[in-house]
């Protein structure tokens, strides 16, 4: 044994005191040193705390939901309307639930309704266009996804248990009324909107301007600048999501029937659908638009050179001019192509959720 153990030992064994601690116990006038503990306080009973809300079920998607619903001059349809939201919500138990309301320049009582039903409400002292109000709740809103529905009534909250169902594997949900449920030249306008729309992006597309949608609150947090300040954001939004790569579903439901005055114009609002449409094209899939026009114009020039060749056994400037004009469209094509690549780099910043 070394020198220091040894002393060690020694020192134990030497001190009372240590080696009694050493073995896990005081001396008593150690003991009697110590003040006597405390005796046991009463504790006041707690209030009785609220009962918590039973956890939504794990793994799902959705867990932070915030409905936005625009309205203008919707008090005979938003009494019952919220009744539904509230009742649908509860059933659903999700962990955090918002309904906020964007009152567009309404001169009725619609933003005391929605306050006294327990929304939030979002007001604009004059209306700036049913577009506004939905960009105007996307960026007030604080859940992880959006739920878009609009206060006339015509999109029923039942049909959000399906649609959370279908959020699992998309980013986009859209309520498809496949061309029925409103007024026969809606219905047809509506189709003649989606299998154009279906063309530009390549993906059928069963409803284009439906505003009945379930959506990942970060990707439109991304995509609300690109919105118009009218109807036809739902096909802003739609054809953005589509071209930009996002997934998005269709979930067929039946439209309920409106109480008060539609606010659609057709023929201002349907010539702009069609402005957008051209618009998102050149944006995010320029080709479906410069291409086809680009052989089309080809086709033409080709035919011209043909004709004037075997009647006049010439090469007519008009030919010339028709396939030159050919080319430069093409050639805008790509490079509007390459311009929407780059676009691509501030949209696709997509985690998975």
């Amino acid at each position: 044994m070394s020198a220091e153990l040894q002393q060690q030992d020694l020192d134990v064994r030497t001190d009372p005191l240590a080696a009694l601690m050493a073995v896990g116990d005081l001396p008593a006038r150690t003991r009697a040193k110590s003040p006597p503990a405390a005796a046991p306080q009463p504790v006041a009973p707690l209030r009785a705390a609220r009962p918590a809300a039973p956890p939504a079920p794990g793994g799902r998607r959705v867990q932070r939901l915030s409905v936005v619903m625009p309205a203008r001059n919707e008090s005979l349809n938003l009494p019952a309307l919220l009744g539904e939201v509230d009742a649908v919500l509860q059933a659903v138990r999700l962990p955090f639930h918002e309904v906020v309301v964007v009152d567009d320049g309404s001169a009725d009582d619609t933003a005391a309704i929605a306050a006294a039903a327990g929304a939030r409400v979002v007001r604009h002292d004059e209306s700036l266009g049913n577009g506004a109000a939905v960009k105007r709740g996307i960026r007030e809103a604080k859940g992880d996804w959006i739920l878009l529905l609009d206060g006339d009534g015509q999109h029923p909250p039942a049909e959000l248990p399906a649609m959370l169902a279908l959020a699992e594997r998309h980013d986009m949900v859209v309520g498809s009324r496949g061309g029925t449920g409103g007024s026969l030249h809606r219905n047809l306008a509506n189709r003649i909107y989606s299998r154009f729309a279906s063309y530009v992006s390549g993906r059928r597309i069963p409803d284009l301007t439906s505003g009945f949608r379930l959506l990942r609150a970060d990707v439109a947090k991304d995509l609300v600048w690109l919105l118009p300040n009218t109807f036809s954001y739902p096909t802003t939004i739609t054809m953005s999501m589509l071209r930009g790569g996002w997934s998005v579903g269709f979930h067929p439901f039946a439209v309920r029937q409106r109480r008060g005055t539609s606010h659609v114009r057709l023929f201002a609002d349907g010539s702009r659908f069609f402005l957008i449409i051209l618009r998102i094209a050149t944006m995010f899939a320029p080709l479906r638009v410069f291409l086809p026009a680009s052989l089309a114009v080809a086709a033409l020039g080709v035919g011209w050179y043909g004709w004037t060749w075997f009647t006049q056994g010439r090469f007519t400037n008009m030919a010339v001019l028709l396939l030159g004009q050919a080319t430069l469209l093409f050639a805008l094509g790509l490079i509007a192509e390459q311009i929407a690549a780059l676009r691509f780099q501030n949209l696709s910043r997509d985690e998975p959720r």
